[in-house]
């Protein structure tokens, strides 16, 4: 059965080289699976859980954006602002992270504001890293 050779790159890293069966990534305009033969595509990548399965094994990778090619010869690369495996997430800061953000929007003058947006993107990742490193380590995503 054809794999994907399955690249993610990160400016710090590479953070995962290997083929796999499937690809599940988070687009600007929703989730899609990536398959051996998947037509020609660039994207844009949304903040948040990517899932890869290699036979019976399905492992998540938190990311914080950036760009997907899949190529014609069954490759998918990814180009990360950031990447971390479920196993490297530390909750606690990614927790504070999160908390922090959010206060700082709460007090964000303008939507529109250069700020803002760096903010929203930091939000969306502490969200992302929580997401992935709770849900993939039986640990509660969130404090409530």
């Amino acid at each position: 059965m054809p794999k994907i050779n399955f690249k993610i790159i990160t400016p710090e890293r590479v953070v995962y080289s290997d083929e796999v069966d499937q690809v599940s990534l988070m687009t600007r305009d929703g989730e899609i699976t990536v398959l051996p033969h998947h037509i020609p595509l660039v994207t844009i990548l949304q903040a948040g859980e990517l899932r890869y399965k290699k036979g019976a094994e399905e492992k998540a990778i938190a990311i914080s954006g950036g760009f997907a090619e899949v190529r014609s010869d069954n490759t998918l690369i990814i180009l990360a602002d950031t990447a971390e495996h479920a196993e490297e997430i530390n909750l606690e800061r990614a927790q504070a992270a999160y908390e922090r953000a959010a206060k700082l929007m709460s007090g964000a003058q303008k939507k529109d504001d250069i700020d803002y947006a760096s903010l929203k993107s930091n939000l969306e990742r502490a969200l992302g890293r929580l997401k992935v490193g709770g849900k993939w380590r039986k640990l509660p995503s969130r404090k409530q």
